[in-house]
């Protein structure tokens, strides 16, 4: 009785948890993580992969990264714990790109051949921001630690190796480290909304999102998607998506970033 009690008390918690977290678009969301713990795992990740990943040493490209890169972050409000992005360009035939809570944005090599204008590019990054502006990484995990450690939500030793797996798959690294890409649909069609709006914001041409995913599409050649597109919704109905919020955006007058393509 004692143990079925303190079950339904967590329960209990965590649905109240869940009822007052709410994403960018409204909807209730399971955030049992502190942003402190969140931006530590992120840093913690981002510099794993920076001793283990090849890092493009390309002036040029890097440039043209960070360029996009920072008109956007330019654009999104101050974060509690931490004050700066970083954005790294990883040298790589990889059709993907990536951004961690704590500020930390990874894109590689290969994403430049699909995303091949600017406005494409910033369509990806922003994408990959909403994802931690709308804590969707610490929504995986939360949802993660319910399911896989008995409620035991407080006793969590984040970036341990017994999480290796469930921590870096919530931070969108599945690809990157084998495991399952973890964004669901509902959250991938919801960072396609909210970054949309991010680099309209930033001056971008919303209207070049849905000339990025024709070229998502022809990439993948009717066989295995890219990395970028393995839990996103279809080709088809994520244009029709895009189309019909860049239609309704308001028009921002923000100034066009002037980004030299590498």
């Amino acid at each position: 009785m004692r143990t079925w009690t303190k079950v339904c008390c967590i329960a209990a918690f965590t649905s109240a948890i869940a009822a007052c977290s709410s994403s960018p678009t409204g909807r209730n969301q399971l955030i049992l993580f502190s942003d402190a713990q969140m931006s530590q795992l992120g840093a913690q990740s981002f510099e794993q992969m920076k001793q283990q990943q090849k890092i493009s040493q390309d002036q040029t490209v890097n440039a043209y990264v960070q360029c996009v890169a920072k008109a956007i972050t330019d654009h999104v409000p101050p974060q509690p714990e931490f004050s700066e992005w970083e954005v790294v360009v990883f040298d790589s035939d990889q059709v993907n790109a990536f951004a961690l809570p704590g500020g930390k944005i990874g894109v590689y090599t290969g994403l430049l051949k699909v995303a091949v204008t600017p406005d494409q590019l910033a369509t990806v990054i922003g994408h990959e921001i909403a994802h931690v502006l709308a804590d969707h990484s610490n929504e995986r995990l939360s949802q993660s630690q319910l399911a896989n450690t008995g409620l035991q939500i407080t006793n969590v030793a984040l970036g341990g190796s017994e999480y290796r797996n469930v921590t870096m798959a919530a931070l969108g690294l599945g690809v990157q480290y084998g495991v399952i890409l973890p964004y669901g649909r509902t959250q991938e069609s919801e960072a396609d909304i909210v970054g949309l709006e991010l680099m309209a914001k930033s001056g971008f041409d919303p209207n070049q999102s849905i000339e990025l995913w024709k070229n998502m599409s022809k990439a993948s050649g009717g066989s295995q998607p890219p990395e970028l597109l393995s839990t996103h919704p279809s080709h088809s109905t994520r244009i029709s998506d895009l189309r019909q919020k860049s239609s309704s955006l308001p028009n921002y007058n923000a100034t066009k970033p002037t980004c030299n393509k590498a």
